[in-house]
């Protein structure tokens, strides 16, 4: 959620931020709402005064000239029925306000590239690996590798949960777990710290998050009986954590790398990478989180961003770092890139990190604060980005096959995984 001073301040350049990312708002009916809310509360304010005035007169009269004692109460009475009539016209004023208010998206940094959507992104670099493999052969997709290899098992899956789920068995369940040892070793001596956080969560928590205003309901898994939702990642629990505390300036910035199952229902994806891992409704991750002051958090956002380049560079995997636009950055976020990696099998570049800023658009909902040295209160900074979710086994499988079928395992995760290659 936005500041409301702020909006007051710069109307056109939220409502262009709105624009640009998508979103249909109406500023001017949101600004006349506040000073309508304003005047009313001035109003409603003045009144409570001049009843307190009175109920002082008939204190000090001590019942002693019952005319004045009369005529008091009745200008009492008159005053309260303003009073709620006043906090009546409040109430509805605020209800319209705070709808609308919950609608404006965060707004984009300036240099965010403005355009439509995902076919507007911006490349920004590439990874330290520049070449795209070169193989001998007509490279397989994942999930063709992953049937002959035994490791991928999406009939039985569908069996028994039906489409977009797998398992990851034998040397692809091993291959997993490894990426998860060398995630969190590698992260955490960054000075993160390591949590394994609900994957369930309350509504107000999930709306907190921008997560219900992006993806409503069709996307999100929800508990109906238990008025729960499942997390689409560990974003949530971990943004979540700290919702109505206040840090102190010491302790910041606070950094979280979080496991989670995700959920997902790929109700927009309708048609789209039916075949193996990619979309799934259930996947595993592990996430990043930043609770950080505002002046700290670009230069956070970069340290994320280093992060995700570091993990991929390592595997040996070549990517490119996109700078992601206006129509694609999501409700909550004010700047974003996305890791985009070559995928041979699939012949393009496919998505297998996100890092997002979100300033204080979702410790404004949350309430999360820190006192400054000062002693004033502000809102903190949250910053999410991947470390590592299923889609790096996508593409280790495509990028290190060899002509017999075997794969080959990163020399880097080689410690973990107790072998060189997987074969069947």
């Amino acid at each position: 959620m936005l500041d409301i001073k702020y909006i007051r301040e710069n109307p056109d350049k939220v409502q262009q931020g709105a624009e640009n990312k998508g979103v249909k708002v109406d500023i001017a009916r949101l600004l006349e709402l506040d000073k309508n809310r304003r005047e009313i509360l001035a109003q409603t304010e003045q009144i409570k005064a001049k009843r307190n005035e009175l109920s002082e007169v008939v204190s000090l009269s001590n019942h002693r000239d019952q005319n004045i004692d009369d005529r008091v109460k009745s200008q009492a009475r008159e005053l309260k029925e303003k009073i709620q009539a006043g906090e009546s016209r409040l109430r509805q004023a605020e209800e319209e306000f705070n709808k609308l208010m919950h609608q404006i998206p965060n707004v984009p940094f300036d240099g965010v590239p403005v355009g439509k959507d995902d076919s507007e992104n911006k490349v920004k670099e590439l990874g330290k690996i520049k070449e795209k493999p070169k193989f001998d052969f007509k490279p397989k997709e994942h999930w063709e590798i992953g049937g002959q290899l035994d490791i991928i098992d999406i009939e039985r899956a569908s069996k028994v949960a039906g489409s977009r789920f797998y398992y990851l068995k034998k040397q692809g369940a091993l291959l997993e777990f490894s990426l998860i040892n060398f995630a969190f070793e590698k992260v955490t001596a960054k000075g993160f710290v390591p949590v394994i956080p609900p994957v369930m969560i309350k509504p107000e928590m999930a709306w907190a998050l921008g997560f219900l205003q992006q993806t409503d309901d069709e996307e999100a898994y929800h508990l109906e009986k238990d008025n729960l939702y499942l997390t689409a990642t560990a974003e949530q629990g971990l943004g979540a954590m700290h919702a109505g505390e206040t840090f102190d300036e010491k302790d910041l910035p606070l950094r979280y790398v979080g496991f989670s199952t995700c959920f997902r229902r790929e109700a927009g994806s309708f048609g789209k990478d039916t075949k193996g891992m990619l979309r799934a409704h259930q996947f595993d991750k592990i996430e990043m989180f930043i609770f950080c002051k505002p002046e700290d958090s670009k230069k956070e956002h970069e340290l994320l961003l280093s992060i995700e380049k570091e993990l991929m560079d390592d595997l040996g995997l070549h990517y490119q770092v996109v700078d992601i636009c206006t129509g694609d950055l999501g409700v909550p976020a004010a700047k974003k890139y996305d890791i985009e990696t070559w995928m041979p099998g699939q012949n393009r570049y496919r998505e297998t990190h996100s890092t997002s800023n979100c300033t204080d658009f979702q410790a404004r909902r949350l309430n999360t604060r820190y006192r400054d040295k000062k002693g004033s209160m502000n809102f903190v900074h949250t910053l999410n980005g991947t470390a590592f979710s299923m889609r790096p086994i996508i593409a280790i499988l495509e990028n290190f096959q060899q002509k017999d079928g075997s794969i080959e395992v990163p020399k880097v995760l080689q410690k973990y995984f107790g072998l060189k290659e997987i074969k069947k």
